[in-house]
Formats: C-alpha cells, sequence, structure tokens
C-alpha cells in the first residue's frame, strides 16, 4: 500500500544545532504517527518539516499537496466571529464538499456550533484549541499535522481530539501527532526524538 506520507533519514537544523537525523518511517492510510520526547528535540520541528513550513537539513519528505496543520497559533483571525474566520480558511481547502458545509459539521463536531457568531478573541484557551482542531477537521486534508494538540483541553476535550482522530483514520486519513501529553491513538508508529 502507497503511504500517505514519508520520512527518509531526514535530519533537522535549527540554529545551529542537530536536532535529529536519520529520521524514517512511512504512514499508510488510516496509519498514525506519534512523536515524542522532551522539550527542546525537534518534536514541532518534524511537523512543521511535514507541514512544508521547515526544509530537512538531509534526507527526503513524501507528503500529499493537502494536508492540515493544528500548532500552538490558529491562525483565526481574532476580530471576525468564529464560524467565519473557520470558513476564510475552508475556502482555501480543495475538499470537494462546500466550506460552509465543512465548517458547520467541524463546528458541531468539536462542540462550538453554538458559539459560531462568537469572535474568536473572545474564546477561552480550551476554546480556541477545539476552533484549531475545527480548521483541521473542516479541511477535508487526508494528513492531519498536530502539533501538541492536548495542549489547552480539557479531559473531556482529549477525549473528542481522540474520537476526531479516531474517526479521520477510519475513513482512511493518516495523522502525526507531537505530544508530550498522552493522547490514545491505537496501533500508531512511535517516534522517539531525544
Amino acid at each position: 500500500m502507497t503511504p500517505v506520507f514519508a520520512f527518509r533519514d531526514v535530519a533537522c537544523l535549527r540554529g545551529g544545532r542537530m536536532l535529529f537525523e536519520h529520521v524514517s518511517f512511512a504512514v499508510a492510510p488510516g496509519g498514525a504517527v506519534l512523536v515524542s520526547g522532551p522539550n527542546g528535540v525537534g518534536k514541532s520541528s518534524l511537523i512543521r518539516i511535514a507541514a512544508g513550513l521547515l526544509r530537512p537539513a538531509d534526507g527526503a519528505v513524501t507528503v500529499p499537496p493537502h494536508r492540515a496543520l493544528m500548532a500552538e497559533a490558529a491562525a483565526l483571525d481574532a476580530a471576525r466571529p468564529l464560524g467565519a474566520a473557520l470558513h476564510f480558511w475552508a475556502t482555501l481547502d480543495p475538499a470537494p464538499a462546500s466550506a460552509t458545509e465543512r465548517v458547520a459539521k467541524a463546528l458541531d463536531a468539536v462542540g462550538l456550533a453554538t458559539i459560531a457568531a462568537v469572535p474568536v478573541r473572545l474564546l477561552s484557551t480550551g476554546q480556541r484549541r477545539r476552533a484549531a482542531l475545527a480548521r483541521v477537521v473542516a479541511s477535508g486534508a487526508p494528513l492531519w499535522l498536530l502539533d501538541e494538540p492536548g495542549n489547552g483541553l480539557d479531559v473531556a476535550s482529549v477525549g473528542l481530539l481522540e474520537a476526531l482522530i479516531a474517526t479521520h483514520r477510519a475513513a482512511g486519513g493518516a495523522v502525526a501527532v507531537a505530544t508530550h501529553l498522552p493522547i490514545a491513538l491505537p496501533d500508531a508508529m512511535p517516534v522517539v526524538l531525544g
């Protein structure tokens, strides 16, 4: 089976310091990779390389052209209502369903449908994290790249995150999760840095 994404002997150099090298893995449809390790070893950098935001110092990366990133910053316009801020990004995604339909389903999936008219700047930390997750869900991307997705989430919201990842994987999507918090990812390939 052709992998959704793969790293082959990838190295990451940041600020003149080699964070990691010789990282290799391949993730098939429905698969997952769980990136772990102490702070500062390159977990976020690995996700950023997969997202195309950083170039690897060495090696090769294979990713689909359409992928979704959940990073520390949600990149949502703080002045706009949540639904409109998500709709802006959804219109840029090449998913087959309409942006309006995808955003409505994503807001419902993360439990934020009732506050779609609230400006992003008024959201709590947990709501902002779930909004960032909604952006990923609404993308329709086959590959989700999640950098510390459990940060700022309560126990119930972590359970929601795990369920959404499981649904995405069951539909043939792939996921890469970089985390220092426990997140249930059955059968995920471990990538331990540091």
